[in-house]
């Protein structure tokens, strides 16, 4: 299993109206207690929004990146070692990444 196989990037997992045109939060949080339970890790990328870790059973960690801009080399390196920790625990562990659309950040 390459590390890849490991890593979902989607976009934000949301509520209200936008879950009408976005990942509705609830379906995201039932797809990965379903298909990764215990074993997922939920990285928030959007520094314009979040929700509730609640969804997730608190297994959310976030990343202030702006859209459209670079993050900062300090943010990057707190992320890829959060990540590296993460996947080490155990080989089931994935990571589920998103930004507000799920490919600009």
């Amino acid at each position: 299993v390459s590390s890849t196989d490991r890593i979902i990037a989607m976009s934000f997992p949301s509520s209200g109206k936008q879950s009408f045109y976005r990942n509705p939060i609830e379906e995201v949080a039932r797809f990965l207690d379903t298909k990764h339970a215990d074993h997922y890790k939920v990285y928030n990328l959007c520094s314009e929004k979040g929700y509730d870790p609640k969804y997730f059973h608190y297994r959310v960690e976030r990343i202030f990146i702006d859209d459209h801009n670079v993050p900062a080399l300090q943010d990057m390196l707190k992320f890829t070692a959060s990540v590296r920790k993460w996947m080490s625990q155990d080989e089931k562990n994935i990571i589920a990444i998103h930004c507000k659309g799920g490919k600009g950040r």
